[in-house]
């Protein structure tokens, strides 16, 4: 049930409460003093999209609040999962908000805390359902009547229903997948012999990451093997000069200057312990230098220019970069692709396999999805009767006595994910009238009571709070006192919350509310809108304004109070 609805900014309603109680509450007021507005305000909380134009002139942003009483249970459902955790089922309340910035950006919040317009989707459809000034239209539709139908079936057919579903879409996807396999047969060969070729030319390469990176090393060491030898010569001739060298004009190298300053050092060994300790490094750094000019000499010796494995290097490297251009830019990409082309080749191989396991898959999964439609069609078949005999019945208490009503099913070329039929709604609005299906036979206030029996005699909205706006259109007199009675009936054992027109559906609420409409102040030249609670000679006054008269009119007063003592 909603207990409190705020509304700040939202078209003409600078601020607004409303306190809705139990059974029927009725929302009134002259046309144009934003009765609708109330409406919209509910459809943001149930995740509606905003119209143009939503936020009041003036306002940087419209906010909307409403404030339910939390049934329990109601969080067991699979789709509230994600907000199971922040909305414990001890809370007995739950808030719902929705903020419109002037730029029509939205925040929708549940406990206070960011969510999205879909979580508002899910929760608050299963608190209120709401039902337009034109939503008793939707009647007319198949796929409208065919849910009014399995709702009335009940919870088991419902979830019979969504298994339906679930193998239809299976059926689909098989067929689809027949689609391809199909399709792909009749290139079948010239897909196999590009996968062969492809997978051969990798192959042949035989390509890695590490091969690859050993090869770059290479290249760039063969490339600069000129400069190697400089570098390794400089250093081997500094330490240790070959005899050529120093004989001529290089003179001793390094290590033979350690070597002479070692034996000087060694000559005078125990005279200081300070000397000692240096002569000790530099006998470290002496040795250090023989092996260090050593290693130089042989590698020096090791290096030759070898312009042949130069080629074959540059050689394979090119290749490498003709495949990594073809298939993904790298050694990792390339082997990738050869798995998938591998895979790819093998599926096709066996495509006649894959083809005949896809067909058996398709047959069982399709006589699956005969089996359940039959099952529901079943259901369908057996709560018809007893649906049109519930309408009909509240057909009579809604001034629409003797009226037929049938629920007619009828095959449909091909199974569908909601089974195996349609639906049609056979109404004849009086006797003697041949039945005809209600989008043909019956008037908009005719619609309006069908919607209205079909909603008593189907349970729709379950416990949750029913939201009419301006459903009563079309209809007037007695008619209007039997549809107010029937939305009084409804809210027996919930909450019924109706925007209406007429002072007959008015009179039988339990709760008043009038929206109110007037001018801006001096500063402000934006309408205004209030909503008011009204008691006793406020209502009386109110349904005066209704029947069209003055508050001092005495007859309209006495109509009016006659009204409230029916009710």
């Amino acid at each position: 049930m909603l207990l409190e609805l705020r509304i700040e900014n939202l078209l003409l309603i600078d601020r607004a409460e409303l306190r809705p109680g139990p059974g029927l509450n009725a929302i009134t007021g002259e046309t144009g003093a934003g009765k609708t507005v109330l409406a919209h305000a509910l459809d943001l909380l149930l995740g509606g999209k905003p119209r143009p134009g939503i936020v009041r002139p003036g306002a940087p942003e419209a906010y909307v609040e409403g404030v339910f009483d939390l049934p329990r249970g109601l969080l067991d459902s699979d789709g509230l999962t994600d907000l199971r955790e922040r909305l414990a089922e001890g809370d007995g309340e739950v808030v719902l908000a929705r903020r419109v910035t002037a730029e029509g950006r939205t925040r929708a919040y549940v406990q206070g805390r960011s969510a999205t317009a879909a979580d508002l989707r899910e929760l608050g459809g299963r608190l209120l359902s709401f039902f337009g000034q034109h939503d008793h239209r939707r009647l007319t539709v198949a796929s409208v009547q065919l849910d009014l139908l399995d709702g009335f079936c009940g919870p088991e057919h419902l979830a019979l229903r969504d298994r339906v579903g679930r193998a239809h879409a299976e059926v689909r996807r098989l067929e689809a997948e027949m689609e391809e396999l199909r399709a792909r047969a009749g290139t079948r060969d010239r897909d196999l012999d590009l996968l062969r070729f492809e997978i051969e030319e990798i192959d042949a390469i035989g390509p890695s990451c590490e091969e690859e990176r050993s090869l770059l090393a290479e290249r760039e060491r063969l490339r600069k093997v000129d400069g190697l030898r400089a570098a390794a010569a400089a250093g081997a001739h500094a330490i240790a000069p070959s005899d050529a060298d120093f004989q001529g004009t290089a003179g001793p190298g390094v290590a033979a200057l350690l070597a002479d300053a070692e034996r000087l050092a060694d000559g005078v060994a125990g005279a200081d312990p300070q000397l000692d300790s240096l002569a000790g490094r530099l006998r470290g750094l002496r040795l250090e230098t023989e092996d260090l000019g050593g290693e130089l000499w042989r590698y020096l010796a090791g290096l030759e220019s070898d312009p042949a494995r130069l080629h074959a290097v540059e050689e394979r490297l090119d290749a490498y970069e003709r495949v990594k251009r073809k298939h993904g830019g790298s050694v990792a990409a390339v082997l990738e692709h050869a798995e998938h082309c591998a895979a790819e080749r093998e599926r096709l191989e066996n495509a006649e396999v894959t083809l005949e396991r896809a067909e058996a898959e398709l047959s069982q999964a399709g006589a699956e999805r005969a089996r359940l439609a039959a099952l529901l069609t079943s259901g369908r078949r057996k709560a018809a009767p007893e649906l049109a005999k519930r309408v009909v019945a509240e057909l009579a208490s809604l001034a629409m006595d003797g009226a037929a009503f049938s629920v007619e099913l009828c095959p449909r070329g091909e199974t569908g994910p909601a089974g195996a039929e349609r639906v049609d709604f056979m109404l004849a609005p009086n006797p003697g009238v041949p039945a005809a299906p209600v989008r043909e036979s019956a008037s908009g206030g005719e619609l309006s009571r069908v919607m209205l029996a079909l909603l008593s005699a189907a349970g729709a909205g379950g416990t949750s709070t029913l939201v009419f706006d301006e459903v009563d259109s079309g209809v007037g007199g007695q008619t209007a006192r039997a549809v107010g009675a029937r939305l009084r009936a409804l809210g027996e054992g919930r909450q019924v919350i109706c925007i209406t027109h007429l002072p007959q559906i008015a009179a039988l609420a339990e709760q008043h509310f009038k929206i109110v409409k007037s001018s801006g102040a001096a500063t402000d030249r934006v309408a205004r809108a209030s909503v008011e609670r009204l008691e006793d000679a406020g209502v009386v006054e109110e349904l005066c304004r209704m029947l069209g008269a003055d508050t001092s009119d005495a007859g309209a007063r006495r109509h009016a109070e006659e009204l409230l003592a029916a009710a």
